[in-house]
C-alpha cells in the first residue's frame, strides 16, 4: 500500500470522526441547521474524493 493510501485513510478517518461529532452535537434529532448542512456536505465532498484516491491506490 502507499503512502498516500494510507494518508487518505486516515485523512477519511478524520473526516467521519468529525461527521460522528456533528451527530452527537445534534443528537437526538440530528436536524442540521443552514451552516451545519454545508459544513456536512464538504465533509462528505471530502469523503468522496478520498474514495476515489483509494481506488486509484489499491484497484489501479
Amino acid at each position: 500500500m502507499s503512502k498516500r493510501a494510507v494518508d487518505t485513510v486516515f485523512e477519511a478517518l478524520f473526516t467521519l470522526t468529525d461527521i460522528r461529532m456533528m451527530l452527537r452535537d445534534t443528537a437526538p434529532q440530528h436536524r442540521l441547521d443552514d451552516d451545519e448542512k454545508e459544513a456536512a456536505e464538504a465533509m462528505l465532498r471530502s469523503l468522496e474524493g478520498n474514495i476515489r484516491t483509494l481506488r486509484k491506490e489499491l484497484i489501479g
